[in-house]
C-alpha cells in the first residue's frame, strides 16, 4: 500500500502589532445616539496561507479591563459586573473556524471569517467581514507587515451582557445591537 503525498500549506506566521490596531465597538444610547469605545489592549496570531487565503486561520485576545470609553464612570460601570465583569471574566478572545472568499469570489480581498468570540465567558459563533489582508510591505526596521480590517454586529444579550435602565420617556439607555470594528496591522514573526 502506497502512501499518498499529504499537501503541505505553506503559511506564515503573523502577530498583532498592538501600537497600530484598534477594536472598536458601538452601541446605541438613550436610543439617540452611537457612543463608540475601544479595547486598548489587542494581541493574537494570524497564520497566513498565501497561496489560499481560505487556508488561513487567526486568532485573538483582548484585555477586557483595556475598555476605554472617553468616560471615566462609564469604563468603571462596563467594567463591572453589570457589564463585562473584568475581574471574574478578564479576557474576550475570538478563534476563526473557516475563512471563505466573500461575494463572487474574484479574488479581490473581500472575505468572509466565521469563528468562535467568547465574551463574559459566553462563546458564540460569528461571522465577520474583512477587508484585506494587504499586501506584505516592508517598514523602515526592514519588518514586513500586512493589514486588514473586519465589521461585524451583535446582540450583547447573547453575551450574558443583559444590565439596562428604562427611561423616562419609554425605551432603554443601552441598545442591545453593537458593531465591532477591527483595524489590526500585523508583523511577520
Amino acid at each position: 500500500m502506497s502512501a499518498q503525498a499529504i499537501p503541505q500549506i505553506a503559511s506564515t506566521t503573523w502577530n498583532i502589532d498592538p501600537v497600530h490596531s484598534v477594536a472598536e465597538f458601538k452601541v446605541k444610547h438613550m436610543m439617540i445616539s452611537n457612543v463608540k469605545g475601544q479595547f486598548t489592549s489587542v494581541r493574537g496570531v494570524l497564520s497566513l496561507d498565501e497561496t489560499d487565503l481560505t487556508n488561513s486561520r487567526v486568532q485573538a485576545s483582548i484585555e477586557a479591563a483595556s475598555i476605554n470609553t472617553r468616560e471615566a464612570q462609564r469604563d468603571a460601570h462596563l467594567k463591572s459586573a453589570d457589564f463585562f465583569d473584568v475581574e471574574t471574566f478578564p479576557t474576550l478572545s475570538f478563534q476563526s473556524t473557516r475563512i471563505s472568499r466573500a461575494g463572487d469570489g474574484d479574488g479581490d480581498g473581500e472575505l468572509s471569517v466565521a469563528g468562535d468570540l467568547t465574551i463574559h465567558g459566553i462563546t458564540r459563533s460569528v461571522q465577520f467581514a474583512v477587508e484585506g489582508p494587504t499586501a506584505p510591505g516592508k517598514d523602515p526596521w526592514g519588518n514586513t507587515r500586512v493589514g486588514l480590517s473586519a465589521i461585524t454586529k451583535i446582540n450583547r444579550k447573547d453575551f450574558g451582557l443583559t444590565w439596562n435602565a428604562a427611561l423616562e420617556t419609554g425605551g432603554i439607555l443601552v441598545g442591545e445591537e453593537v458593531t465591532i470594528t477591527l483595524d489590526v496591522q500585523f508583523v511577520k514573526a
